[in-house]
């Protein structure tokens, strides 16, 4: 979380607030034009308050709010949208006896910017989530810190009640980081080996970590997460248009079955003139690109290496060497070619 302001609108919250910059030093401090002094740390508005906070919550990521929480409340009301969107809103009490996650507990990281706050001014974090109170685990947050997607998130809710309400909950992971969980897993979730073991298990809902396409009668009931674990390389010309990069993209992911969410990035070799189809495939996807030199590339072993591209490249490969190099694990998918211009190899990264 990169942009956080402070509002201030006590002597006394003036005060709360320039200790909270002394710990969060990037932290924005506002405060009414009525309390201002020489205080240069302090930004001083002459607005209505009920003006200003509207600014703040619609141009932060969060909000500490120095008053009362139902002052809070009844003031970014009207304005709050949905909880993917919206800021993390934490009201601390003018004693700085309390740090109170009112807005965006999970997905907004109101609850851990809380714990944050709370442990560097030494007051007491309220927080209120069920999974943080039950120490289970937090169905929409988890992966996060592994950049993990929720490939449907409409099941979100469902599945954290199972989660909250200690029904039994299946996991089954084939993908990404296996650590995602430090401490002994709640009584009610087991991990099984396979995903038939899972179907069969007589869990009422489902965690699945995995880059493959699924189809299961038990998706209905799932949060399927998708670790970025795939690394596709591309070998191209000057003129490969984006459709043709995706018809190929999309064959090779469906004929091996995995998901395009779990794409990590597009490697490919540096070319003198950049190539406008896969910059324009990037953008779509939102997938970042990755080049390198030809040398890089001309020492990595690949398995179906071709004089025709050493001679054009000088490289005897471009879209698996790249993939092996960027990903630094093995092919998953090897050299699919779609003539006359495009070649794709997909490599997983190692868990």
């Amino acid at each position: 979380m990169e942009k956080i302001s402070v509002l201030a609108i006590t002597k006394n919250g003036i005060k709360i607030g320039l200790t909270l910059k002394k710990f969060f030093p990037s932290w924005k401090v506002y405060a009414p034009t009525k309390f201002s002094d020489s205080n240069s740390e302090i930004d001083w508005y002459s607005e209505s308050t009920s003006k200003k906070i509207v600014e703040l919550f619609n141009t932060n990521e969060g909000l500490v709010c120095l008053f009362s929480l139902g002052a809070v409340i009844r003031l970014v009301s009207p304005y709050i949208k949905d909880k993917k969107t919206d800021p993390a809103v934490i009201v601390i009490d003018d004693k700085t006896n309390f740090v109170i996650s009112v807005l965006s507990g999970h997905l907004g990281g109101a609850n851990q910017l809380t714990e944050e706050i709370a442990k560097k001014i030494e007051a007491t974090a309220v927080i209120t989530t069920a999974a943080d109170v039950n120490k289970t685990i937090p169905v929409d947050l988890l992966g996060r810190e592994f950049n993990w997607k929720i490939d449907d998130d409409s099941t979100v809710t469902k599945v954290s009640a199972y989660m909250v309400n200690e029904e039994k909950i299946g996991v089954f992971q084939d993908a990404g980081n296996k650590n995602w969980w430090k401490t002994d897993l709640p009584k009610n979730v087991t991990v099984y080996p396979t995903l038939d073991e899972l179907k069969t298990s007589g869990s009422k809902g489902f965690l699945i970590i995995s880059d493959k396409i699924l189809e299961s009668e038990i998706l209905n009931d799932s949060v399927v997460y998708r670790p970025p674990c795939l690394v596709v390389g591309i070998g191209l010309h000057w003129n490969t248009t984006k459709e043709t990069i995706k018809e190929g993209l999309q064959s090779c992911l469906q004929k091996n079955k995995l998901n395009a969410l779990s794409i990590s990035k597009f490697v490919s070799i540096r070319k003198e003139q950049e190539v406008n189809g896969l910059i324009e495939i990037s953008k779509e996807m939102n997938i970042p690109i990755e080049y390198y030199e030809k040398d890089d590339l001309a020492n990595v072993k690949i398995p179906n290496p071709s004089q025709t591209v050493k001679k054009l490249e000088g490289t005897p490969s471009v879209s698996e060497a790249a993939a092996i190099k960027a990903s630094r694990g093995k092919l998953i998918v090897e050299k699919q070619k779609f003539p006359p211009n495009l070649t794709i190899a997909i490599a997983g990264i190692p868990n």
